[in-house]
């Protein structure tokens, strides 16, 4: 008698099983890794590229990290998607150097779905369903940032350029089933006058990849025969790179008010994908931002990004298609070292959103003085 498998596991472990024994490109590889960092950030609709100045700049743009002065940095931020099925954590450390002409920083993201069912062995041999042979396991993806940015020397004190650079390694894991290790580097510059900010990234500048192995006892490999699912072996997968162009421009409205404008480009090179404009070679997806700051002390941001063709929901022949794009707004406040932002997101903008709260904390830590003799 055939057993049926649990249809989560089955998706999970087939998504990595499809890949073969030779390395290739994957257009939505680690697509945990482009989520976001920091509640201003994707308040924002992800546009930060040009404009990023604090510590999540070791996610966003390495080369913004150089505007860390004087003290360390902390940035933590939680996150629940679908309804908290889905939990997203980021955290960093930036250090500027005695100089405060070098800034190295240090991030964690984690991407975690808990208490998966895995009912691989829920029908017996004989046909019968034993719920107690339910078990669960998790599946989640880390990623590590390690990021230096410096400043280099222009003759103008009103502007700034800078360079950055990030070393990271990924780690994934689908319960005891499947492990993946991966590395890769970005590359990042950011130019900044007295109102223009300009910036780009180059993500996984040498391809990032992802060796994955696969851990399936005797038990379960009968399981996945029977049921006709294919049996996953060793395997490496690639990450294309990716180039972020971005624009701001900060308004000044009066002495206490300004507006920061920032728009994002978004180019991919692994094909052709739903977005704004695309071609068999490359693909560009719009971002935009902007951010209405008083006195630097309270903010109110928005955005949007995301920009797709999908299929419209109130067609009932399901053959009208629609553009659909992900909102986001938000808002922050600044007490001397602490800073707490908060951005609202959905993940469409049809009938039936996903709604996603975000909140981040900014701390800057104070040195010790040392004591006057």
């Amino acid at each position: 008698m055939k057993r049926a498998s649990c249809v989560v596991v089955t998706l999970a472990i087939a998504c990595l099983a499809q890949q073969t024994a030779t390395a290739q490109f994957r257009k939505y590889s680690n697509e945990f890794m482009n989520i976001g960092a920091g509640a201003r950030g994707l308040s924002m609709g992800s546009a930060q590229v040009a404009s990023v100045h604090d510590g999540t700049a070791g996610y966003w743009n390495p080369a913004g990290l150089v505007h860390v002065k004087d003290q360390p940095q902390l940035n933590l931020m939680h996150a629940e998607y679908f309804a908290g099925i889905g939990k997203y954590d980021y955290g960093s450390l930036a250090i500027p150097l005695k100089d405060n002409k070098r800034v190295l920083a240090l991030s964690l993201l984690r991407f975690a779905v808990d208490d998966i069912p895995n009912t691989i062995f829920l029908v017996e041999a004989d046909g019968t369903i034993n719920y107690n042979n339910i078990t669960s396991f998790s599946s989640a993806d880390y990623a590590f940032l390690l990021s230096y940015a410096q400043s280099i020397k222009l003759n103008n004190a009103e502007k700034s350029l800078s360079i950055g650079g990030n070393a990271k390694v990924i780690h994934r894991k689908a319960g005891d089933f499947a492990t993946g290790w991966g590395f890769g580097f970005d590359l990042g510059v950011q130019y900044k006058s007295k109102r223009l900010q300009l910036g780009a990234t180059l993500r996984d500048v040498t391809t990032t990849f992802n060796a994955w192995t696969f851990n399936l006892n005797e038990r379960e490999r009968e399981v996945f025969f029977q049921t006709k699912n294919e049996i996953p072996v060793k395997s490496t997968e690639l990450t294309a790179p990716r180039l972020i162009l971005a624009g701001g421009y900060n308004f000044k409205i009066s002495r206490a008010l300004s507006l920061l404008a920032e728009a994002n480009l978004d180019v991919t090179f692994d094909g052709k994908r739903n977005t704004v404009w695309g071609s068999d070679v490359m693909s560009i997806d719009p971002k935009l931002g902007l951010e209405l700051a008083w006195k630097e002390i309270f903010f109110v941001r928005g955005g949007i990004n995301n920009f797709q063709r999908g299929l419209d929901d109130n067609d009932i022949t399901n053959q009208k298609k629609v553009w659909i794009y992900q909102p986001s707004v938000g808002a922050g406040f600044r007490i001397s070292d602490v800073q707490i932002d908060y951005a609202f997101t959905n993940l469409a903008n049809q009938s039936n959103p996903l709604y996603t709260h975000v909140f981040s904390l900014k701390l800057d830590l104070k040195k010790k003085q040392a004591k006057k003799k």
